[in-house]
């Protein structure tokens, strides 16, 4: 059985479409005591990094989610999800969970800390100034790192969708299985142990984000395959 972090951060109802559509069993709860007994955990969201952890605290998901993964269990995170496991956001100048050492950055102070040389110049410059921010919509991943059993199935450079003003920073390069280029290299897979997260949206990336969450939750469908 699958657990569903319900903790008022958005994007909840697209994982449960999607769980349910490749019919994979789950629970969704406010409650961590109501999670305790199931297999794995997503842990979705979409918005601002300071309110999820306030609201992860109010809920008691904060002390949940580290003894879980403590316990060695595995845990999906999805987009915010896959930021606040980390040790510090820019965003709302925010103390997160500490899971994985690393930070979570604005687009923009990525960008400004490698200044164009002379001769690179005016390609830099356009490239920044033609990236909105939010990077928002289809991005291809390439594996790296030896990828992750996560996207058995998935080919390499399948698009996926991204919504997301901040960028991942661990402190262990090794740890990304997954990156997207949007004016820098955007980590969009990160596996430690027990812990994968996604900087994109797998249900709402149609086939190839499926399977992702059919090899997630394996188990409980009979196996990976499409």
């Amino acid at each position: 059985m699958t657990g569903i972090i319900d903790y008022n951060a958005g994007n909840i109802k697209s994982v449960e479409r999607s769980l349910a559509y490749i019919k994979a069993p789950y629970i969704l709860s406010k409650n961590p005591k109501e999670l305790q007994s199931v297999d794995r955990i997503i842990f979705p969201g979409d918005g601002e990094a300071a309110y999820a952890m306030e609201q992860l605290k109010e809920l008691g998901f904060d002390s949940f989610i580290k003894d879980w993964v403590q316990e060695g269990k595995p845990l999906l995170g999805i987009c915010i999800g896959a930021q606040i496991v980390f040790d510090y956001s820019e965003e709302g100048d925010t103390q997160c969970l500490g899971l994985i050492k690393g930070r979570i950055r604005h687009f923009t102070s990525l960008w400004n800390e490698r200044l164009p040389t002379e001769e690179e110049h005016s390609e830099r410059a356009m490239l920044l100034n033609t990236r909105k921010v939010p990077h928002m919509g289809w991005n291809d991943v390439t594996f790296c790192n030896g990828g992750t059993k996560l996207c058995e199935g998935v080919a390499d450079k399948s698009d996926f969708y991204f919504v997301h003003s901040y960028v991942i920073q661990p402190e262990d390069v090794t740890v990304i299985k997954g990156y997207a280029d949007y004016g820098t290299m955007v980590p969009a897979i990160v596996e430690q142990k027990n812990i994968t997260v996604c900087q994109f949206h797998p249900e709402k990336s149609g086939e190839p984000g499926l399977q992702i969450l059919r090899n997630f939750t394996k188990d409980d469908i009979g196996g990976a395959s499409c």
